[in-house]
């Protein structure tokens, strides 16, 4: 998992010699691993890159491309301002967000992302709204019906909605859970702002998340190639990026 982490994959043939096992080993391991949800066997090899089924644990994802999220965090605080009621929801992006929050009080905060809780939970000039539900040890965050039924219920000046895979207008995610509590965030929010990785430009996963022309602006860490750039503009959407 370290070696997946420092190149994003790993190949079946270096790991058994760099381990001295027989890749009979090396393909039982990856295959435990990948039943707990902590990589995603290919050909050869396994890597922890997103596929149409697979994110990989909160874990690894917050130790990786962390410029990146410091770009996109950092625009998306430009969007805050003191007395506004915030939310955000889960991905080591948004925790990134929600811990620059601090410099922004008086705030309420609305989240369902553990990071942030653990984060905010003790600082003073916040009103932190933790969202129930059923805990993901995957995600670091709650989900479910708990946490949809409390949405519905609040409401917010901006929603930063962030996404693993977004090609041509539309975006995706991996996961029903994760992307109905998105929806619901979407719903309770202002303005709502998509949070994409460029990295993530291009790809596509299971479940459709939104249509581009759900969001008032997207923020990216640099600017988008020129297709998609040309797609961005002909709906109108404003695109935010350091």
């Amino acid at each position: 998992m370290d070696r997946l982490v420092e190149s994003g994959a790993v190949n079946l043939d270096d790991l058994a010699q760099r381990f001295s096992v027989s890749k009979m080993t090396i393909h039982r391991d990856l295959d435990e691993l990948e039943s707990d949800g902590l990589l995603r066997k290919i050909r050869g090899g396994a890597t922890i890159e997103a596929g149409t089924r697979f994110e990989s644990d909160f874990r690894f994802r917050e130790m990786q491309g962390g410029e990146a999220k410091r770009c996109i965090a950092q625009a998306a605080l430009d969007l805050v301002e003191p007395g506004m009621t915030v939310m955000i929801n889960d991905g080591s992006t948004a925790a990134i967000l929600g811990r620059g929050l601090l410099e922004k009080r008086p705030l309420t905060v609305i989240t369902n992302n553990a990071a942030i809780i653990d984060a905010l939970r003790d600082e003073t000039g916040l009103t932190l709204i933790a969202l129930g539900g059923v805990f993901s040890p995957k995600f670091n965050a709650f989900f479910g019906k708990v946490t949809e039924d409390a949405l519905a219920g609040l409401r917010a000046d901006i929603a930063f909605i962030s996404t693993p895979a977004m090609a041509g207008t539309e975006v995706f995610h991996q996961e029903e859970t994760v992307m109905r509590s998105k929806r619901a965030m979407m719903k309770s929010g202002a303005q709502t702002c998509l949070l994409v990785n460029h990295a993530r430009f291009g790809h596509t996963a299971l479940h459709k998340l939104a249509d581009l022309t759900e969001f008032n602006s997207l923020i990216t860490d640099q600017a988008p190639p020129p297709e998609v750039q040309a797609q961005l503009q002909e709906i109108k959407l404003p695109v935010i990026y350091r």
